[in-house]
Formats: structure tokens, C-alpha cells, sequence
């Protein structure tokens, strides 16, 4: 099995929603580890750094108008298979389409205000960290 490190967002909807200690807490009960983790606010340039392979499509600017909207928590995790681990935690993007007991599922109700953030593979987990805690 292999040990990874990734990135991970708890988002501005849900840290104005009081989540952000459920969400750690379901982290932490799979069994992964937090390795560093701080609040802040995301400025517009390093939200295009975060989302660029998304730039050009109809939703981008939605994208960046949200994660701007306020304090996210970045928290770096590492742990057996954490990248495909934590995003079957935080479940479909889409809440409809999250199963229950995910965290889009049991808590989301907006596709673009969806709670979380995590890395979608080792490259851009390696990326991602290092926009976030290795700058």
C-alpha cells in the first residue's frame, strides 16, 4: 500500500457553517493524519493557480468568485491511499448525486458550493501542497 500526502479544503460555505470540526473529525477517524493545517483567505491569484485547468470554462469564474468568498481551512493530510480515500469521504461533487454518509452527501446542497476540496491525483496533490504550504 502507499503512503500519500494531499491537499485538502474545507471551503468557505462550510467554515460559515460551523462544519469544519465534523469534517476534520470524519478525516481523522479513517485514519489519516494532519500533518498542517491553517485558516485563510485565498486571493483571486492563487485561486487561478489552484483552479487553471479549469480556466475557459463556463463555471471557472463561479469557481473563483467562491473560493475567494471567504475563510477556507487548508489542511495537509497524508496516510495509506489518502487521495482516493479522502474523496470518497467528501463524495460526488454534484450533493444530489454524493452518497449519504459522504460529506457533499450528508451536508451539501449547492454543485458549486460544495463544501470541500481535495486533490485528484499524486500530481496534482505534489502541486497543490506546495501552492498551499510549500510557497
Amino acid at each position: 500500500m502507499a503512503q500519500e500526502r494531499t491537499l485538502f479544503i474545507i471551503k468557505p460555505d462550510a467554515v460559515r457553517r460551523g462544519l469544519v470540526g465534523e469534517i476534520l473529525s470524519r478525516v481523522e477517524r479513517k485514519g489519516y493524519s494532519i500533518e498542517e493545517m491553517k485558516m485563510m483567505n485565498v486571493n483571486r491569484e492563487l485561486a487561478g493557480r489552484l483552479y487553471f485547468e479549469h480556466e475557459g470554462k463556463p463555471f471557472y469564474e463561479k469557481l473563483i468568485s467562491y473560493i475567494t468568498s471567504g475563510e477556507v481551512v487548508a489542511v495537509l493530510i497524508s496516510g495509506e491511499r489518502c487521495i482516493s480515500g479522502l474523496r470518497r469521504i467528501m463524495g460526488d461533487t454534484d450533493p444530489i448525486e454524493a452518497a449519504p454518509g459522504s460529506i457533499r452527501g450528508d451536508f451539501g446542497f449547492d454543485g458549486t458550493m460544495n463544501l470541500v476540496h481535495g486533490s485528484d491525483s499524486t500530481e496534482s496533490a505534489r502541486r497543490e501542497i506546495q501552492l498551499f504550504f510549500e510557497a
